[in-house]
């Protein structure tokens, strides 16, 4: 047995123990290395597929918006380049050039149809969903079952019948069927419907009814007030639906005047000398000129989303009621 205060002999296993702490000491990069994760199989795997996903997303994108930057015969080189401001000069002149400029009109007439479209869109759905979540009244049930199966039936089947209605009353070739119809918006109901059923307690429209305010004002003080990330839903998705919708404008409006920017676009590429050798136009409509008119047209509506997405991220109104 070993005395107290004697040294005693090191083992071979404690001398090795000593070595690794002093090389980790030493060296750093072996605590680095041991902290990094180890990837299995299956996490390479679905790594390297969103990968190859994403590039097979993104690439037509960029090769979209580098097309106005290049001239024709770069376009015909294949691949993605970035090319000169003048040659986007170059392709806006063309458009213009086409018809007397009419691609400007084309964009009036859009603003004019979708706009109207989506602040009647928003003027009906935001009181509609209000009612049918928080009102009580017989025949709610089927009323939203009715709107159900309008929001999932598809607008293609709608077009004869509505046509044949507005060729009636003489409206062809009119903006004001077409802002009445986009109006005419069951998706955002539902939206409403949802947001004002999850998000307003019910415990604050008894308190604003318990002080005597009358459904219209609870409706106009309360719930439209706090509503705004509802109101930003309806309103894009009933923006983008007007805005990226062409047969029902084709069906109804034969003047290429009164057209949209969806119709305009198909009449931009029917005519150009790309699918048509034999179109006699002053004016040279190649792969560039009809990107760039691509681009100017799916370009208001990445306006709207980035103006609408602040309100689509706030927090809504879960909590206002004290427990």
């Amino acid at each position: 047995m070993n005395h107290e205060g004697m040294i005693q002999p090191s083992s071979p296993e404690s001398n090795k123990v000593q070595d690794v702490v002093q090389t980790r000491a030493v060296d750093p990069r072996i605590h680095r290395e041991s902290r990094l994760p180890h990837l299995h199989a299956g996490t390479v795997l679905r790594i390297f597929v969103m990968v190859v996903l994403g590039i097979c997303f993104l690439y037509p994108i960029i090769a979209l918006l580098a097309a106005p930057t290049r001239s024709q015969a770069n376009m015909d080189l294949g691949g993605i380049a970035i090319g000169s401001f003048a040659n986007v000069h170059y392709a806006w002149s063309q458009i213009m050039g086409f018809d007397n400029g009419i691609f400007l009109q084309w964009f009036e007439n859009t603003v004019i149809m979708v706009g109207g479209g989506t602040i009647l869109a928003i003027a009906i759905s935001i009181p509609s969903g209000y009612a049918m979540a928080r009102l009580q009244f017989p025949g709610r049930s089927v009323l939203l079952i009715v709107t159900l199966l309008l929001m999932v039936m598809p607008n293609t089947v709608l077009v004869i019948p509505i046509f044949l209605e507005v060729s009636t009353v003489h409206l062809l070739n009119s903006y004001g069927p077409i802002i009445l119809i986009f109006g005419f918006f069951p998706f955002g109901v539902y939206l409403a419907y949802i947001h004002f059923r999850n998000t307003l307690p019910i415990e604050l429209i008894e308190a604003a009814r318990m002080d005597g305010l009358r459904e219209s004002g609870i409706f106009l003080r309360i719930a439209l007030p706090l509503s705004r990330q509802a109101v930003a839903l309806v309103g894009f998705f009933a923006f983008v639906a007007g805005w990226t919708n062409f047969f029902l404008p084709f069906v109804l409006l034969p003047q290429t005047q009164k057209a949209p920017l969806p119709i305009g676009l198909m009449q931009l590429i029917s005519t150009s000398q790309l699918f048509n050798e034999e179109a006699g136009l002053n004016v040279k409509l190649y792969m560039p000129e009809l990107a760039l008119a691509s681009v100017v047209t799916v370009l208001p509506i990445l306006l709207v989303f980035l103006v609408a997405q602040r309100y689509l991220q706030r927090g809504t109104i879960m909590g206002a009621v004290k427990g």
